[in-house]
């Protein structure tokens, strides 16, 4: 198959679809690459290095677009990738189609088969959105620390707290592998940590982060009682491929105390917290009732050498039996399928 690797369009988006290596598998084993010329340059990967390995290097999107037949980016594609996309194009990257009902139409009225990384599923886990919900999750404790400074508009603290000073509070909602991941990065600052969320196993997890943790059920009245005294608030909800629900809602927001910290890595679903609004790296905060919001829809792009590493990593296989043109005898690429033949095909998507 011919496979091509476009360079991202998103402000700011430094990540590659694949990185050299995971490319020169794909030569290995039979199939022709091509990369738009300086793709990989925010992740620390030259164009001469995917040379090394067999990959064909062009100049312009144009021609990019039109010699593939897989194209494999890493964020949803937007105007001028739209322009170039064809019906017998096989599409594989984040999409997030819940949250862009003009995108949805658009790839209808194109008519090609797309497959999300995120509804990828096997086994009950979404083994593509995981290494970026990871990322994603420390960043937000990364972010919204420094959000907290007093230059930044913050409370002006330090999270962690030293002698003779308090330590400050971080609330999460939803410990999956985001919300896990900004749980144990948070608690290894030494904050006061507390999580929520309906699964036991999940509040049991959160307590092996260390004794500053404390898993706890999401009752709304719980919840808001938490958020009152949240120095940080951290929104991590999934419903694989779904409209996020918003657990977090205005009036929670409210109660906060001026120079709080919310963030919503739930944002490229939707958001899970009521006052989101998407951001993009470029403008990546807004402040609404005093409280500072990080609400980025690409988070993990800030880091895009360890994202494209890791999303290769979960991302080679599955693009490797897309390739083989043997996949739809697979169910975990099955349900990834989002659109084809001008149709949403994915429950969670059509409501």
């Amino acid at each position: 198959m011919r496979i091509g690797i476009p360079r991202e369009l998103k402000p700011l988006e430094g990540r590659v679809g694949l990185i050299p290596a995971a490319c020169g598998e794909l030569v290995r084993q039979g199939h022709e690459v091509f990369i738009e010329s300086s793709a990989g340059e925010k992740s620390g990967y030259g164009d001469d290095q995917y040379r090394e390995l067999g990959v064909t290097v062009l100049d312009t999107a144009d021609e990019l677009f039109e010699r593939a037949e897989m194209i494999v980016k890493v964020k949803e594609p937007i105007a001028p990738d739209l322009d170039r996309l064809r019906k017998d194009h096989l599409l594989f990257c984040y999409l997030h189609l819940a949250a862009e009902p003009e995108l949805t139409e658009r790839l209808k009225q194109i008519g090609l088969t797309a497959v999300a990384f995120e509804t990828v599923e096997d086994k009950g886990n979404l083994p593509l959105l995981a290494p970026m919900s990871d990322i994603a999750g420390r960043i937000a404790i990364q972010v919204a620390t420094h959000l907290l400074h007093q230059p930044e508009g913050g409370k002006g603290i330090l999270l962690g707290g030293v002698p003779a000073a308090k330590r400050g509070k971080v609330v999460i909602v939803g410990c999956g592998m985001a919300g896990g991941n900004a749980a144990q990065l948070a608690a290894g600052i030494g904050a006061e940590v507390v999580v929520f969320d309906k699964d036991p196993a999940k509040l049991a997890w959160a307590r092996t982060f260390g004794p500053n943790v404390t898993g706890l059920y999401p009752h709304t009245d719980d919840v808001i009682d938490q958020l009152r005294t949240a120095d940080i608030a951290v929104g991590a909800v999934l419903v694989a491929g779904a409209r996020a629900p918003h657990v977090i809602t205005k009036e929670a927001v409210r109660e906060m105390q001026p120079g709080s910290v919310v963030v919503d890595i739930s944002v490229d679903q939707g958001g899970c917290v009521e006052s989101t609004r998407p951001t993009t790296w470029e403008d990546p905060t807004y402040v609404w009732e005093g409280v500072t919001h990080f609400t980025v829809t690409n988070m993990p792009g800030a880091v895009p050498r360890t994202g494209s590493q890791a999303l290769s990593a979960a991302i080679a296989p599955y693009c490797s039996r897309l390739a083989s043109g043997n996949w739809r005898d697979f169910d975990p690429l099955i349900k990834g399928i989002n659109v084809e033949n001008g149709e949403v095909v994915h429950p969670a998507i059509k409501g």
